[in-house]
């Protein structure tokens, strides 16, 4: 199925439009996996079910470590899709307050000479009062086929972001409407402040705006009758490493349960493909291998400064099993992909989570938590305001 893919994708889909690909393959996933048994036996046999791979993390059991990503399913429409794909969870969004059409097309691209992908895509979704309803009626389905096995309803997080055309002085209110309609399906809730394709939403990461931001998302949680839901930040790479310390104690100061890094990244530095067809690729995200080095400094760097206070969710650059184990041992609770499926095709999440379990027993670990942050460098101590005293 390997080597069938390889050929696929070297032969034909490489060729095509990538969104179109993305769109088709999507859909193809959903039909396949609307059939119970179907979706009963792709759970089965592409699940994590290692024992040694089980993660508690959020208050939650984790079947495996590795999710998919947000941006592969931004509208919820098929979360237990991928998770019979063989991800040990699924993350959805990025979800606005109001619907968008993101940016105009073509707005994303591979670069196949460096394993990486080019998107521009501008948070194009459904918005979160759509997104809240789809995820309702799918939720009252599982209940209704609940003795089922396969059917389960996977760990869900939610990724909120920005509206485009929301004032910046306006973004907490809009963050706070999104979490008040989409907190009572999620397991964890994520704020994104890194996505480089909404203009200034980035700014957002400074520690000045990102303290109301976070006040008012917490609010909602209130609201919503869900005030524990844990509740994430996701960052940037390109963050110079001050303003990573100053998220990191932020997200101490405010009691934040985890950080995910990194989101795509602005730089085109190293890059092995052609420069023509980097300036044809244009502006916006670039994820996958190229983002492999920085992303795991910034772990490193996020672990020195938390410790074990805050969990910790890698994502970028993750292609293979050892990639995922040195996030691991970095100080990883979690990883997270989605190039890494595009170029590794559908039993990609299988071949990391068998590859993860081998390289934990051959560790002499009983399981993959125990590994969590053995490599990783000592904690600085910083002292943290509370949160009621902070700024």
């Amino acid at each position: 199925m390997t080597v069938f893919y390889q050929i696929l994708f070297s032969s034909v889909l490489r060729h095509l439009d990538a969104e179109k690909v993305h769109r088709l393959s999507f859909a193809a996933l959903r039909g396949v996996t609307a059939v119970p048994a179907v979706s009963e036996a792709m759970t089965r046999v592409l699940g994590p079910r290692e024992p040694e791979l089980t993660v508690h993390a959020f208050g939650r059991e984790f079947p495996g470590p590795l999710g998919m990503a947000a941006g592969f399913d931004k509208n919820a429409e098929s979360p237990h899709g991928l998770a019979a794909l063989g991800f040990g969870y699924v993350e959805v969004g990025t979800v606005t307050a109001h619907p968008q059409p993101g940016n105009p097309a073509p707005r994303l691209f591979r670069l196949v000479a460096d394993r990486a992908v080019v998107n521009r895509m501008g948070f194009n979704n459904e918005g979160s009062a759509l997104v809240a309803e789809r995820l309702h009626h799918e939720q009252a389905r599982l209940e209704r086929q609940a003795g089922r096995a396969g059917r389960e309803r996977p760990v869900l997080g939610v990724n909120i972001g920005k509206t485009k055309v929301t004032p910046e002085d306006e973004a907490p209110g809009d963050y706070a409407l999104s979490a008040l309609r989409l907190a009572r399906y999620a397991d964890y809730m994520v704020v994104n402040v890194s996505s480089p394709n909404t203009p200034g939403l980035r700014d957002l990461q400074g520690v000045e705006r990102l303290r109301p931001l976070i006040t008012a998302v917490r609010s909602a949680l209130v609201e919503a009758g869900r005030p524990a839901l844990p509740l994430l930040v996701k960052i940037a790479p390109d963050l110079a490493d001050e303003d990573i310390d100053a998220v990191a104690d932020l997200a101490l100061a405010e009691g934040l349960d985890g950080i995910i890094a990194t989101n795509t990244t602005i730089s085109r530095e190293g890059l092995d493909t052609p420069a023509d067809r980097v300036e044809e690729a244009g502006a916006g995200g670039l994820s996958g291998a190229p983002l492999k080095a920085r992303s795991l400094e910034v772990l490193r760097r996020l672990r020195a400064r938390v410790g074990d206070r805050v969990t910790l969710v890698a994502v970028g650059g993750i292609e293979t099993p050892e990639d995922a184990w040195a996030r691991v041992r970095a100080g990883a609770t979690l990883v997270q992909g989605y190039t890494g499926l595009v170029y590794g095709g559908p039993l990609w999440p299988r071949r990391i989570h068998r590859g993860l379990a081998r390289l934990v027993r051959a560790a002499g670990y009983r399981s993959i938590g125990e590994a969590v942050g053995v490599d990783a460098p000592a904690p600085v101590l910083t002292v943290v305001p509370k949160a009621d005293e902070a700024g």
